[in-house]
């Protein structure tokens, strides 16, 4: 059970609306707090995040099949926010080449104040509605493309201006919000995520809750869009760039795993595949070359189970009893 720090007495009424900037009743005593107790009571506190997410699974999943639109039709996802919600769709961004395979175009991050703001806070960026509208032109946003505006308080000028923007644009929106926002934001946006936790341990500190449940929805996008595109088989990630040691070790694995193949035969195998883990899978199972591998991948949209219907080996090490139907 977590501790919960209970306050002196009862505190004012917030005078600002939004979510993310009220005092937390539960925290008000934490300046006291020992270690233990601050870990409980954060604890505590995050627990209402998963369950926050979860009330949004229907806008997430419609924002998922706009993203796989885009995608099939050689579009892009792009995200637009300031502080902790522009860094949280910068890092989601960049994850995606190593982790996917994909060109980095596809997935875009832009957060206001530029790159030097990943690093170093830019006062004020986050104010200016028309350089969120510049960004849009400067990306080159079109009709087709999605973009999705992170802005944990809901509020963020430069959020609404490039959401607004996009429309015009002809690009479908999206907003993801802790807190609910005004009707000028809402009217910028197609779709509406709103996993609300409640205030912040700390007053505002929307790098806390808000950004768990950020982190957790953009989890959510980017890997269910690959997902639909064809970045899996079964549970295991086959269109991964080997760009490493680590991920070299991993798509060797992977075919070993699904092929039975010695790990000898399966490095053979995917130099021949020119290193691409999902073609080196349809190579074998098939018994066909990478350009006939590559053919029958794009004939299915690029899903191996619309080739080889038969799943992934089970996996026998794993003691769990969840199941996605």
């Amino acid at each position: 059970m977590s501790t919960v720090l209970q306050p002196n007495s009862v505190s004012a009424p917030a005078l600002d609306p939004r979510v993310t900037e009220r005092r937390n009743p539960r925290t008000a005593d934490i300046d006291l707090a020992s270690p233990l107790a601050i870990v409980d009571v954060m604890n505590g506190e995050d627990r209402a995040v998963a369950d926050a997410v979860a009330s949004q699974r229907e806008p997430i999943a419609q924002a998922i099949a706009a993203i796989e639109t885009a995608f099939r039709a050689g579009r892009r996802l792009l995200y637009v926010g300031a502080g902790t919600s522009g860094r949280l769709g910068v890092l989601d961004a960049s994850e995606c080449p190593p982790t996917f395979g994909t060109d980095p175009a596809m997935v875009v991050g832009i957060i206001a104040g530029g790159d030097h703001a990943l690093r170093n806070p830019i006062e004020g960026a986050e104010d200016s509605a028309p350089e969120g509208a510049v960004q849009m032109d400067a990306h080159a946003v079109t009709a087709g493309d999605v973009v999705v505006g992170i802005a944990a308080s809901g509020t963020t000028p430069f959020v609404r201006g490039a959401l607004l923007r996009a429309r015009e644009l002809g690009a479908t929106t999206a907003l993801l919000a802790c807190s609910e926002p005004p009707q000028a934001m809402r009217d910028a946006a197609d779709i509406l995520m709103l996993p609300i936790a409640g205030p912040e341990v700390l007053t505002g500190s929307t790098r806390l809750k808000a950004g768990t449940a950020t982190k957790l929805v953009l989890n959510m996008l980017t890997t269910g869009a690959m997902i639909r595109m064809g970045k899996s088989y079964g549970n295991l990630m086959v269109d991964l760039r080997a760009t490493n040691v680590k991920l070299q070790d991993r798509a060797e694995r992977i075919v070993c795993e699904v092929t039975q193949l010695t790990r000898d035969d399966a490095r053979a195998l995917l130099q021949r595949a020119d290193g691409r883990v999902k073609r080196a899978l349809v190579m074998h199972a098939l018994q066909v070359d990478a350009s006939t591998a590559d053919a029958r991948l794009a004939e299915v949209g690029g899903v191996i189970r619309r080739v080889v219907p038969d799943a992934p080996p089970p996996v026998l090490h794993a003691n769990t009893s969840a199941s996605v139907s």
